[in-house]
C-alpha cells in the first residue's frame, strides 16, 4: 500500500549498519519527495552508499565539529539519521543537531531479538526516551498491538561476514581518508582470525555447553551471566566497566559471598565474540580466586539463549538485551549498567549480593506491557543482513521516518 504524502524534509545520514540499509532507506525517502544527504567518514562508508548527495569528510577529528555544524545549517537539515549514538563522530554531530533543532533518529539491532530493528529518537539504552514509570508503560502499551514474536526473518551470516570484512579492511587503507579514527577497540585482522577459529569450534563448543547445562540439572539453582561484545558502546559508555572481565570478576566474587551454597553460575559467551580473549582460562582463574572453582562454568558456542535462560533461576547482565528476553520468560533479572529496561517491577533494584536470594520474578503484567510498548513504538520488523528481512527493515524504517512516527505507536 503506498504511503500517504507528508511534508518534505531534509535528511542527513551518517554511519549506519555495514549493509546497503541506509542507502536503500535514503533512496526510498528521496522517492517520496524528501531531500537526502550523506557524509562518508571512511572508505568503508563509501562502499555502502549508492546514489547522489554524498559528501566526504577527510579532515581531522578536530575539524569535524565545524564541518558538521556548517553542513547542517547550509543544507537546512531537518533530520539526522545514524547508528551508534556513542561513536565519537556521532556524539559531536548529535550535539550540533540538537542545538540546531534537528531531529535525531538512531537505529541499531533491536532490543527484541532476533529479527527486529530499533529506531529511536536521540539515543538508545539509558538515553532512550522510553518511559521508566510502570504506569506510563502500561498506558503506552494500551495504544500498541500485541507483537508476534515468532521469528520471521533470518540473517545471512556469510553475507554479513563478507560485508563486515570489506568495510573494516577498506578502512585500514591509508587513503583517501587518512585521518579517519575508528570506533573499534580491536584491530579487525586478529578479531577476524579469532572469529574464524571460534566458528571452526562452534559445534563442539555448543555440544559441550549443552552437556554442562544438562549435567547441572537438579543440582541446585543456576544463575546466568550474559557476556557482551566489548566493542558495544552499551558496555563502554553505559556502565562502569571497561570490559567483560571486570564485570565478570565482580559477579563471581558476589556469587561466592552471597549465592546459595548449592548454586552454580554460568558465564555465557556472546555468540559473536571475536575470540581475542581466552575466556576459559580467564573464567577458571576468576573462580579459583573466589573459591568457587567447581561452581562456575563457561558456556560457549551457539547454545539457544532461551534454553539457557529457562534453565536458570536468575539472569545478570551489564545491560544486554538478553535481559529483556529473560524478563519476558519470567526470570529474575539484574542489570549492572545503565539500561532502558531497568524499571521497578521488571528488574532487581537492590545490590548484587541481594540478587541471588532475594530478587523476585518480574511482574508478568508489566513485562507483557513493556514488550508490547517497545515493539509498537521503538521497533520495525526485519534484519540488516539478508533478504527478505532487509527489505522489511527498510520499508518499516522508511515508514516511520516519512510519517514522523519515531517513538510513536505504529501498527503493521
Amino acid at each position: 500500500m503506498p504511503l500517504p504524502t507528508a511534508t518534505p524534509r531534509r535528511f542527513l545520514f551518517l554511519q549506519g549498519p555495514i549493509t546497503p540499509f541506509f542507502a536503500e532507506v535514503g533512496a526510498a525517502l528521496r522517492g517520496l519527495g524528501h531531500a537526502v544527504r550523506r557524509v562518508n567518514l571512511s572508505l568503508g562508508d563509501r562502499l555502502f552508499w549508492r546514489g547522489p548527495g554524498a559528501t566526504d569528510f577527510r579532515g581531522r577529528a578536530a575539524d569535524w565539529p565545524g564541518f558538521i555544524g556548517d553542513l547542517l545549517a547550509r543544507e537546512a537539515v531537518t533530520d539526522l539519521v545514524l547508528l551508534g549514538e556513542q561513536r565519537p563522530y556521532h556524539r559531536v554531530a548529535i550535539a550540533a543537531a540538537q542545538a540546531a533543532g534537528v531531529a535525531v533518529s538512531v537505529t541499531d539491532y533491536g532490543y527484541l531479538r532476533p529479527d527486529w530493528v530499533v529506531l529511536e529518537r536521540d539515543g538508545m539504552g539509558p538515553l532512550s526516551r522510553f518511559p521508566r514509570d510502570p504506569a506510563a508503560i502500561l498506558a503506552l502499551a494500551a495504544a500498541c498491538p500485541a507483537p508476534v514474536l515468532a521469528q520471521r526473518f533470518a540473517d545471512d551470516f556469510s553475507l554479513q561476514a563478507r560485508w563486515d570484512m570489506a568495510f573494516h579492511l577498506a578502512n585500514l587503507l591509508p587513503l583517501p581518508f587518512r585521518h579517519y579514527e575508528s570506533y573499534l577497540l580491536h584491530n579487525p585482522v586478529p578479531a577476524y582470525l579469532g572469529t574464524g577459529w571460534r566458528l571452526l569450534r562452534r559445534r563442539a563448543e555448543t555440544t559441550r555447553a549443552a552437556a554442562v547445562l544438562g549435567g547441572l540439572a537438579g543440582r541446585g539453582p543456576l544463575y546466568l551471566f550474559a557476556m557482551q561484545m566489548e566493542n558495544d558502546f552499551s558496555v563502554r559508555a553505559y556502565s562502569p566497566y571497561p570490559d567483560n572481565d571486570s564485570a565478570m570478576a565482580e559477579v563471581v566474587a558476589s556469587f561466592a559471598r552471597a549465592a546459595p551454597r548449592d548454586g552454580h553460575l554460568l558465564l555465557k559467551v556472546h555468540p559473536l565474540d571475536p575470540g581475542v580473549k581466552r575466556w576459559a582460562s580467564r573464567v577458571a582463574a576468576m573462580a579459583a580466586r573466589a573459591g568457587v572453582a567447581g561452581r562456575v562454568h563457561l558456556l560457549d558456542g551457539a547454545l539457544n539463549a532461551d534454553v539457557a535462560i529457562l534453565a536458570c533461576h536468575g539472569v545478570v547482565t551489564i545491560n544486554s538485551t538478553l535481559a529483556i528476553r529473560a524478563i519476558g520468560l519470567g526470570r529474575r533479572t539484574m542489570a549492572l549498567g545503565r539500561a532502558m529496561f531497568a524499571v521497578e517491577g521488571l528488574v532487581w533494584q537492590g545490590g548484587l549480593d541481594g540478587f541471588w536470594q532475594d530478587a523476585p520474578a518480574p511482574d508478568a503484567v508489566l513485562a507483557e506491557a513493556f514488550i508490547r510498548a517497545i515493539a509498537g513504538c521503538l521497533h520495525v520488523r526485519g534484519r540488516f543482513y539478508g533478504r527478505p528481512g532487509l527489505d522489511a527493515a527498510v520499508a518499516g524504517t522508511v515508514r516511520r521516518l516519512h510519517l514522523g512516527l519515531v517513538n510513536q505507536p505504529m501498527r503493521d
